[in-house]
């Protein structure tokens, strides 16, 4: 039975206890529906929310030290050690994006990172898993609307080790990106925290600068 963490708890996910070959976190989420008048259940449509997980490969120091491909006056985090929707496998091809939800229909996971953690290089010793609302500023969108969300880590035999709630509320009504949980290599095997440390932007990138 998979352990439900609450904000700030953590969970060690061993290899001996489980197949950490190829484990896959997921993140899923609904959007508060919006009462509607007659006319408006009829014809009306609730709004579309664009989550998206991200994830940083870090070192021993917590750092992320490689940042991809550059172009003039442009970091382009393409073939880095970060893994979004523009840059979806990572080098080493222990961990990869498996695609873009963009909004959160349906039950289950709305998006997928699989990670080959016993393959993963010695260098890296934390993944950190960010949510962002995508282009939420501009669209007025914030977590105060999203219910119901999760992110879980299931292995390769899909046996659910540690899954972390969060849904949003009144309270998140100011913010659009979130460190969600994160992964720290131990010596056999895993810990899985849950953060759920939230920021009023809507990009990863205000995140990944704590990691350089």
């Amino acid at each position: 039975m998979a352990i439900s963490l609450k904000k700030g708890q953590g969970v060690s996910l061993k290899k001996s206890v489980y197949d950490l070959s190829m484990v896959t976190v997921g993140l899923g989420w609904d959007v508060n529906e919006e009462k509607k008048g007659f006319f408006g259940s009829i014809f009306g449509k609730n709004e579309e929310y664009d989550l998206d997980v991200v994830a940083f490969l870090c070192d021993a120091d917590g750092k992320v030290r490689n940042l991809g491909s550059t172009e003039p006056g442009r970091q382009r985090l393409v073939g880095g050690d970060i893994i979004f929707f523009n840059s979806m496998r990572h080098n080493s091809g222990c961990i990869w994006l498996t695609g873009d939800n963009r909004t959160g229909a349906g039950d289950g996971d709305d998006e997928q990172i699989i990670v080959k953690l016993n393959d993963l290089p010695d260098i890296f010793h934390k993944i950190v898993f960010v949510v962002q609302i995508y282009n939420a500023q501009e669209q007025g969108q914030n977590f105060g609307k999203v219910q119901n969300a999760f992110i879980r880590a299931v292995d390769n035999k899909g046996k659910e080790m540690a899954r972390f709630d969060l849904s949003g509320g009144v309270g998140f009504s100011q913010y659009r990106s979130m460190l969600f949980a994160e992964m720290v290599r131990e010596q056999d095997g895993w810990k899985f925290n849950a953060i759920g440390s939230p920021d009023q932007s809507d990009s990863f990138i205000v995140w990944l600068k704590q990691y350089l």
